[in-house]
């Protein structure tokens, strides 16, 4: 190259620095997009675990005789446990009667005709609330001891509203199939046991006969026993 062609040193040594300084943005832009993209996924992640529904719920029964704890098998049976997880938070199941009690078979709640024991007991055991549920079968939930179910109000399998029951026994050629087990307790079986043994009229069906003995108080739903 011709001398007079040749860069000067001072814009040599600026173009480098030019370069320099543009690699130099580049990086720190590189590493900007990253951090951004960081954020936003660990955002995204912890959003979405927030909005993920747990496998298993669990219910905490308040009874005139103790306490009774039960999991809710959520992603086995959703709208049933759904239907029950929302009437449970809305005070739905406060101060009911375990209105129907057949020892060594099942003990039953639910009905809103048993609030605080009163009203008519020719009526206890025929309400509901006004949601229905169908009928969700699952073949490894079965009535066995232990295990809750969602009763009906009728002979229609998908009559389901708001009673539920408590196997005390192995109730499997009598009942599965035609309703759905939702849940199994995990404490406090005892407590059902004993509320399976008070006594009772017959008829109706099983009603107890000292119904302040044999009261639901509360459910209390939460993420974890």
């Amino acid at each position: 190259m011709p001398a007079s062609q040749k860069r000067p040193s001072w814009q040599k040594k600026r173009t480098v620095q030019t370069v320099r300084k543009r690699q130099g943005r580049g990086k720190i832009y590189l590493l900007g997009a990253f951090i951004i993209i960081v954020v936003v996924g660990v955002t995204l992640y912890v959003y979405a675990s927030s909005q993920s529904t747990p496998a298993v719920l669990y219910a905490k029964l308040v009874t005139s005789q103790g306490q009774i704890e039960i999991e809710l098998y959520q992603n086995a049976t959703p709208k049933t446990v759904t239907n029950f997880v929302n009437l449970a938070r809305s005070g739905f199941y406060n101060n009911l009667v375990w209105h129907r009690i057949a020892k060594n078979f099942v003990i039953q709640t639910g009905d809103p005709n048993t609030r605080n024991a009163g009203g008519n007991n020719i009526t206890w055991g025929k309400g509901g609330s006004s949601q229905t549920v169908p009928l969700e079968v699952v073949s490894s939930l079965q009535n066995t001891a232990g295990y809750v179910g969602m009763a009906r109000v009728g002979n229609d399998l998908n009559s389901g509203t708001s009673q539920f029951y408590i196997n005390l026994n192995d109730n499997r050629a009598a009942l599965d199939g035609k309703y759905t087990v939702f849940g199994k307790v995990i404490g406090g079986m005892n407590v059902a046991y004993t509320l399976g043994s008070l006594p009772v009229y017959t008829p109706p069906d099983g009603q107890p006969i000292t119904p302040s003995n044999a009261m639901l108080t509360s459910v209390t739903i939460s993420d974890s026993p």
